[in-house]
Order: C-alpha cells, then structure tokens, then sequence
C-alpha cells in the first residue's frame, strides 16, 4: 500500500449509507427492510408492541477513534445532507460502510464525491465488499475487506499494531414504545463495548463470521479481562453505563477472559449487567453461578433444530438449556433459521413449534439465506441453485428465498416467515409481556442473594417494575382484552403479581402510565397499521478537528 501524501494531516470523513430507508426505491431502500434490529427480524409480527430502537454504526465509530487524522464521522446522513457535508468541508480521504442490501447507496455515494468532492480518495469497507466483482460495481479507489482499523491507520502512515482504543458507543437511541418516545431511549443507561469480531465457530451462513477470516478465525481487540474491564470502567464513568451489550459473535467461547473479568468485578463490587451472544455449547463451559454472577441477563442464542448438523449445537437439549437460564432470571433470545436444506412444506410446521416451545423472551427468524461471501453462497453458486433475477438489495434473510431449494418455493418461504412470526407471538404473547415476567423470575430468585452485587442487580430491576413497567402491562393486557383474552388475563395476572409483592406506588402509577401508552398504543396501529415508518437521525461527530 502506499500512504497517503498528507499522512496523518489528511482530513477524514467517514458515513454511513444515506436515509431514508424503511421504503422502496432504486437505491436499494426496502419497506420491508427497515434499519432497526428488534423492528425488522425479531418483534415485527408484534404490532404496537414492537420494540423500536436504532442503533449507531459502530464501524466508523472504531476507525475515527483509532486514527490521529482530523476526522468527521456522518452517521444516517440523507442524501442531500451527504453532499452538504462534501462541499462545506474539504476532505482527503472519504470512506463509505454498508451491507451487501446497500450496494445501491454506496454506489451513488461514490458518483457523488467523484462530482462533488473529485479529489477526494474513496475507500469503501463493510459487508458490501464481499459482493463478487464489487471493484466493477462501484467507483472506489480503495475497497477494504475485513477489520479496517490496521488498514486506515497504515493508509495513513500510522503504526497499525498500536492497541486498540474503545470508543464510546450508547447501545442504542430514538427508543420508542408503544407508539410514544422515550426521553431516555429506553431504561437506565447502556452502552456497546466490542471485545472480538468474527466466530470461529463459522456457520456456514454467518457473514460475519466469514467477514473476519472464516471458521477458526476471529479478530480480538481486548483479549484479557483487564483490558475489557478498564473499558468497561471508563465507560461507566463517562456515560453512566452499568449495563453493556457485549457485541462479540460468542464472547461466553472465550472463558479465560469471561472469567478475569468476573474477578475484577468482584474485587472492584461490580453489579453490572452483561448481554451477551454465545453458541449453546460456549455456555456449557459455566455453571449457572458464575453466570449470574458475572451479570449476564440476557443471551442471544442459536436455536437450529437438531436436523442442522452444526457443531454449537451438539449434544445440546436446547429447550431444556433455555428453560433453565430463564429460571434464573437469564433472558433468552432465540435465532432459528427457516428454510434449511432438510426443510419441506411436510415438516416445517413442526420445525416452527419446536423454536416456538422454547419461550424465549425475544425470538429471531431468519430464511436461510447464500448472502455473497459466505462459504453457503459459494456452495449453493456451484451447485447451479442461486436464483439470478433477485436483487442484491432483497437479500437479507427476511422476504423470500434467493436460491432453489429441494423443497420450499420462493413464494413458500416467506409465508413460512411470515408464520414463525406470528405464531410465536400469538402463542407467547408480547416480548414486553415476557421481558417483565422474566425479570420478576429474576428478583424472586435472588432478591436474598448472599452477593451483594447480584442483590443489587435485580434490585435495580425491582424499581424498574415498580416504576412503570406495570404501566406496560396494564395498556397491553386492556388493548388485547377483546382478540386475545387469555393472553390479557395473563398479563393481568403478572400485573397483580408485581404490584402485590413489590408495590411501592405501582397501584397508582400503573393505571395512570397504562392508560397514556394504551392511548397511543391504539391509535398507532390505527393511524399505522403496518408499523410507522421511522428514521434515525442524522449525528455527526468530529475528533482532533480543526475547521479549514
């Protein structure tokens, strides 16, 4: 590679794909594709009760702290914004991040700087640059595979194998419920700290994991529980967080450093709350002690059925492993992919009443789904099987298949979706519903706990039930009394529960919050039936900046 000429004077900008996105148009922006986690592949089935929430991209968040270049980060720009941004400012060096669905944006963002901005160097990273022939879709000078952190600071004449240093990352922001802004964004303060990226568990359909070097490979930025803990502890002082979401592919596989920090938290009386991903067979390696005590209360887990074949699940009895950590007061949110090769319109039925049986607090679908660059994509292009008229921008594990499958159709696989969807959510109820209950599971349990950071975990808890969490409860127990009566009364149920054993002033507070959330509630599904289309706003962040 050769550096930049200006080296570390070289002024910076760094964007996201612009907005809007929750529609239809020919940059690739899909109705059916918003950018919101929970809202596009976990809650979307759940009508006003879906959780709503955005989170920042934390890509470019990781380059700009990482690099001694006057850099500006523009995350969510629209459109008209980006070029604002192009010609106010001059810049060196502009990199663009997207997923492979935004191909179309980062394309019209690369002619963008070639008119506005023309001398101007264009590097593009993220998913998008695993797209076979990427360099002849788009006008880029540079295109970065992989972690970009060693490439930009090498870009730029730095030294790429200086430690990594932790950005500031809020877990999320623009938090809605039921139909209302939360002025917060949504319960005490979180933060995102990223210990790895990549699995070295490699599915064969993981993009992330192939992204970082594939099975067997990940890349580790704090390999010790030192440095994760020293992270952890300036970004509780500098953002008030004492909840992290751990957004490591399956940061319970690495037990030496899940166990250091532990230490630490002990030795300093952390109660800190830790969501985590983890393969089932990464759990394992802990007893459920050490689980709460290190204050993990929420796991993303992989629930494939026993057909799949893959390793993380072997020898695993999945119901019984989530039934288990949700006796704990460890909320379980399960992935289970449809459409796998063994699948067919005969068994599918019960492949979705297995994943349903689970009673997650929260459930992801996903369609199995050949995305370019996965070793999946590869297999399924040299057996002749990939569909050649779909969109690159309608493959994304959430509208219908892009492949031939031996048994389900195109037109089968969403309505397969479609229906895990629903099922789940007429079978378990809301996810709030089973959030609440979960964490009433968890201050039972351990209320008396001879630890007295895991009392004062749930305790922290305790107060969010009696402060207005009721007030959940009693809008969706009333907004479901006339079309799912048996669900209502068992919302009511855990409502009483609630106020009788923790009270406070929830028998006020809970009727007054209900009736303001069961108002808005009702009228955003009458006003939005399909879920109001929302955006995240544009932010922009600037470090070692001088104006020009």
């Amino acid at each position: 590679m050769t550096p930049h000429p200006k080296g570390t004077r070289a002024r910076v900008l760094l964007s996201s794909v612009f907005k809007p996105f929750a529609q239809d148009d020919e940059f690739g922006s899909r109705a059916i594709n918003p950018v919101e986690l929970y809202h596009n592949q976990v809650t979307r089935e759940q009508g006003p009760f879906s959780l709503r929430m955005f989170h920042r991209s934390w890509n470019l968040m990781f380059l700009q702290q990482n690099i001694s270049a006057p850099c500006t980060v523009i995350d969510f720009p629209s459109r008209n914004r980006f070029i604002r941004q192009l010609t106010t400012h001059h810049y060196d060096i502009v990199g663009l991040t997207g997923i492979i669905v935004n191909v179309g944006k980062v394309r019209e963002m690369c002619r963008l700087i070639r008119l506005h901005s023309p001398r101007s160097v264009i590097v593009v990273g993220g998913h998008v640059t695993a797209i076979p022939g990427i360099e002849q879709m788009i006008d880029a000078d540079h295109i970065v595979k992989g972690e970009g952190v060693a490439w930009l600071r090498e870009f730029l004449g730095e030294d790429a194998e200086q430690p990594i240093e932790h950005p500031m990352i809020p877990s999320s922001f623009g938090f809605r419920l039921m139909g209302m802004p939360s002025l917060r964004g949504g319960g005490d303060n979180s933060a995102t700290i990223i210990p790895s990226v990549g699995c070295p568990m490699g599915c064969n359909f993981c993009t992330t994991s192939e992204f970082f070097g594939g099975k067997g490979h990940s890349v580790t930025f704090f390999s010790r529980g030192e440095d994760l803990f020293r992270v952890m502890c300036e970004t509780e002082r500098r953002l008030g967080a004492r909840a992290f979401f751990m957004m490591d592919e399956n940061f319970l596989l690495y037990k030496r450093r899940a166990l250091e920090l532990l230490d630490l938290m002990k030795a300093h009386g952390k109660a800190w709350s830790l969501y985590v991903f983890s393969s089932a067979n990464a759990i394992r390696q802990y007893d459920t002690r050490q689980l709460v005590e290190l204050g993990i209360e929420w796991v993303w887990l992989g629930l494939e059925s026993d057909g799949s074949g893959y390793q993380k699940l072997k020898g695993v009895d999945t119901q019984g492993l989530a039934s288990h950590l949700q006796s704990h007061g460890i909320r379980v949110h399960g992935s289970t992919i449809i459409g796998l090769e063994h699948h067919t319109p005969e068994n599918i039925d019960s492949e979705i009443d297995h994943a349903i049986q689970h009673e997650t607090v929260f459930h992801q679908f996903m369609l199995y789904t050949p995305v370019p660059g996965t070793p999946l994509y590869r297999d399924v292009e040299a057996q002749g099987r990939l569909l050649q008229d779909v969109d690159l921008a309608d493959i994304h594990g959430q509208f219908k298949f892009n492949f031939e499958h031996p048994a389900i159709s195109r037109e089968q696989s969403k309505t397969f979706l479609d229906r895990a969807f629903r099922l789940d959510y007429e079978r378990n109820g809301p996810s709030l519903y089973r959030l609440i209950h979960n964490m009433l599971v968890g201050w039972r349990r351990y209320r008396h706990d001879p630890d007295a950071r895991v009392r004062a975990r749930v305790m922290t808890e305790a107060r969010q039930l009696a402060m207005g969490y009721g007030g959940v409860l009693w809008a969706m127990e009333h907004y479901l009394r006339d079309t799912q009566r048996s669900m209502s009364e068992r919302i009511r149920d855990l409502r009483l529960h609630i106020e009788g054993e923790i009270g406070g002033a929830s028998r006020i507070i809970d009727p007054v919050v209900g009736r303001a959330l069961l108002w808005s509630a009702r009228r955003e599904h009458r006003l939005h039936p399909e879920g109001r289309r929302i955006e995240p706003r544009t932010l922009i962040d600037h470090r070692n900046w001088q104006p020009a």
